[in-house]
């Protein structure tokens, strides 16, 4: 005899919402994931304005012996809804009713009754990710057509802390991209075409640079060989970048034993004056 469950297909489960429905949706299927085997339709009415949409959803589920979860914030319409569903005899599942109500006792104050209020928050969360993946994927170089879809460009020799600081910016919001100052290789055509105001060159002073390669190096474990920790090769590589940096405009910020909290600060409020922007 078999141990796997067997599909059972129920009635549906509304899920209307006065906005797009992602929290009744979201409710739902982390309740059905805890019955196995069950199949159990979801139909989102979204955008729930009118008492005309109440009453065609009721309908629906009245035919089909559905259940209703809603998410309405306009008491009105939250009203309407139970009192239709209770002539009909259809279940409803009242997610924020009550929720409303005891925080309305405790703070004295009443709900605004508003949908989508929630929403700019959740939005923020999910550029915040954006930012983020997008930062992860164009670190080191990577996918320079894409540059110009950066808040920031972060450039620098090796060592100077552009992935740590560019992560930082990112976790805060902001899409950064950072690219390596490497004498022997070209800097990306794209890195040109970006708007100047946005990229920052990278400074730290050679005893740091190279206290930093040189703790590199014994972290791993074998010696990466040349002159990368050379002291004498640090200054002029560091020289070469100044050089760099105003040969193409671009401005460069000494982060020499600053945290990468105040390295940041100082990104963010030039960038945010160039750009009146914040993330």
């Amino acid at each position: 005899m078999s141990d796997q469950p067997v599909s059972q297909t129920a009635p549906p489960l509304y899920i209307v919402s006065g906005g797009a429905g992602a929290v009744g949706e979201q409710v739902a299927r982390l309740t059905l994931s805890q019955f196995e085997g069950a199949e159990v339709p979801l139909i989102i009415i979204p955008n729930v304005r009118d008492p005309n949409q109440i009453a065609e959803v009721v309908e629906r589920a009245a035919h089909q012996n559905g259940t209703i979860l809603h998410t309405l914030m306009e008491p009105s319409l939250r009203r309407e809804l139970m009192r239709l569903a209770r002539e009909r005899g259809v279940a409803e599942i009242d997610l924020v009713g009550s929720v409303l109500s005891r925080l309305a006792t405790v703070l004295r104050k009443e709900p605004l009754g508003k949908p989508g209020l929630y929403q700019p928050r959740r939005s923020a969360y999910f550029e915040r990710l954006d930012a983020i993946e997008y930062t992860v994927a164009h670190d080191d170089g990577n996918k320079p057509h894409e540059l110009h879809q950066a808040d920031i460009i972060l450039v620098g020799i090796s060592r100077v802390g552009k992935t740590p600081l560019s992560m930082y910016l990112a976790v805060l919001g902001w899409k950064v991209a950072n690219v390596p100052l490497v004498r022997e290789v070209p800097l990306p055509a794209e890195l040109f075409q970006v708007d100047p105001r946005r990229v920052i060159g990278l400074i730290v002073e050679a005893e740091q640079i190279t206290a930093r390669r040189r703790w590199r190096q014994r972290r791993m474990g074998v010696s990466i060989g040349g002159n990368y920790t050379s002291l004498d090769a640090a200054y002029d590589e560091v020289e070469w970048a100044r050089k760099t940096f105003r040969q193409h405009g671009w401005t460069t910020i000494n982060v020499t034993d600053k945290s990468i909290e105040e390295s940041a600060d100082e990104i963010i409020s030039l960038i945010s004056r160039r750009f009146s922007q914040l993330p």
